[in-house]
């Protein structure tokens, strides 16, 4: 029978269900969801001290598109690596959110100082954006979280199927439009644009990332009754972390749209 399947790539029934079948682990050494929550919050404050770094380098002129770039890249391996070597994941976790935080704060940065300065003669960006942006993250993660608590939203085959189909769709389209930004090609206009249409592709998208966050608790959830492994629960925090940081990117990129409408 099929315990549990994610949506999230390095969250899945296959992925736990191997730690487990490797490594027989009693209760004391198993995955706790408290233990993967700490290895988030670690996580979490490694990816805030490069965004941070990041941010600055912004401000002061210095080449931040290199930084974004190679935590692209550099996120793209380490995730890729982790999907197969999950035990070293107590290792790579931590330097992907050191690169992840690099590329969240250039990217913030932009938003906050230079996103709108070739519109309508305006110089700048959207101030105040990455604040809101920050508060509606955690306001959307808290709601989700006791939508899934209290099973207002459960994670059914169904659901999961959906949100599956759709996340890998979207992924896909971002990594065609990566590799038109390599290229310096043009990108799809709606992708920034304030119309009708980017602002809904963008309410669509941040919905799409609010419904992973359910089924990324309820596959920690379950990975911690199966009795994964300890090294599990940086696995589980690498892929909260993931989502949440794709969240807030979809939801800073929305404010923007919004923004520049009025």
């Amino acid at each position: 029978m099929s315990l549990f399947q994610s949506n999230n790539p390095v969250l899945s029934e296959k992925r736990f269900q191997s730690s487990v079948l490797d490594n027989i682990v009693d209760r004391e050494n198993a995955m706790t969801t408290k233990g993967t929550m700490n290895k988030f919050g670690v996580l979490f404050l490694l990816m805030l001290a490069t965004a941070y770094y990041s941010w600055k380098e912004f401000v002061g002129g210095g080449d931040v598109w290199t930084l974004i770039i190679i935590s692209v890249v550099g996120g793209l391996v380490l995730a890729i690596v982790m999907a197969f070597k999950k035990h070293w994941s107590p290792f790579l976790a931590p330097a992907y959110a050191l690169l992840e935080g690099l590329f969240v704060g250039g990217v913030s940065a932009f938003f906050e100082y230079q996103a709108n300065s070739a519109q309508d003669g305006y110089k700048g960006g959207y101030e105040g954006i990455v604040v809101q942006a920050v508060g509606l993250t955690f306001a959307v993660v808290g709601a989700m979280y006791l939508l899934y608590k209290f099973k207002v939203i459960q994670a059914t085959k169904k659901f999961r199927s959906i949100v599956l189909t759709a996340t890998v769709a979207i992924g896909l389209f971002y990594l065609v439009c990566f590799g038109l930004v390599l290229a310096d090609a043009t990108l799809p206009s709606f992708l920034f644009q304030n119309t009708a249409l980017g602002i809904g592709f963008s309410v669509l998208v941040v919905a799409l990332a609010a419904m992973n966050l359910i089924i990324n608790f309820d596959t920690i959830e379950q990975g911690v009754e199966m009795g994964a492994p300890k090294y599990m629960e940086w696995y589980g925090a690498f892929g909260l972390l993931v989502t949440i940081v794709w969240l807030y990117l979809e939801i800073l990129r929305l404010l923007s749209k919004l923004s520049s409408r009025n």
